[in-house]
């Protein structure tokens, strides 16, 4: 019973930092997820384990993996410190990124060091909740947004509102070598409808690590082997 309440407390308290960081009040998720705010309180609080329905919907609401929800906050730290030699540099969608920190949960803003190829290929441009700064440090860049385009050289920055379609472009022969920080900061959107679509992995959000499975099918055996023990049933046979 005491691994019960762990995870049920874990839980509880993930859902309350992915509230917190966002400025929800309990009554504003029960209006976005349709759960009553009593039933999320008690799910905050420990005292209720969540359904496999409500934690599907819960996540949805977040965006996050669905495994995500049954992560431990880890313990507040005052300064996150990130070695040039310690830098692991990574790609998605033909851009090379390296993020300058790891602390996507316990601060806002998400910095990376960005490089794009002249060759990158593809026009598809990315929208995401909140906003981004872009200070180019060598190479020439074009920053296309929302239907316009604006000619960037080193020394130059940009900082726009991130929903807005975007698309880094490298001109010349040379890669554009740029600094990101992006602030995930959540506001209701205009369009209902809204969905996310983001070049870089969020810091917040990235893979789980090594040995960490994130597929709902684990997740619903998880929350199946929670359910049967909370009410004395003995666990299944693998």
């Amino acid at each position: 019973m005491d691994e019960i309440q762990r995870q049920l407390s874990s839980f509880g308290a993930r859902l309350r930092e992915l509230r917190v960081r966002r400025g929800w009040t309990l009554q504003e998720l029960a209006a976005r997820s349709s759960l009553s705010k009593a039933f999320l309180s008690r799910l905050e609080s420990g005292g209720r384990q969540a359904s496999i329905a409500a934690a599907l919907t819960l996540s949805r609401i977040f965006d996050v993996s669905l495994a995500s929800l049954f992560e431990s906050p880890p313990a507040e730290t005052p300064c996150v410190i990130v070695r040039g030699t310690g830098t692991v540099e990574k790609t998605a969608n033909g851009l090379k990124y390296a993020p300058l920190s790891c602390a996507g949960r316990f601060f806002n803003l998400q910095p990376l060091r960005v490089k794009i190829s002249p060759a990158r290929r593809g026009k598809e441009h990315y929208h995401h909740d909140g906003e981004e700064w872009v200070y180019v440090l060598s190479g020439q860049l074009t920053l296309s947004l929302a239907g316009k385009t604006y000619d960037l050289e080193p020394g130059d920055a940009a900082h726009f509102e991130s929903r807005l379609p975007h698309r880094l472009i490298a001109r010349g022969n040379r890669d554009a070598e740029v600094l990101v920080v992006a602030a995930p900061t959540w506001s209701p959107p205009a369009n209902p409808h809204f969905t996310q679509h983001c070049a870089i992995p969020v810091i917040g959000l990235l893979p789980l690590p090594e040995g960490r499975t994130g597929d709902l099918a684990s997740t619903q055996r998880r929350l199946r082997r929670v359910g049967r023990a909370a009410v004395g049933m003995p666990p299944k046979r693998p």
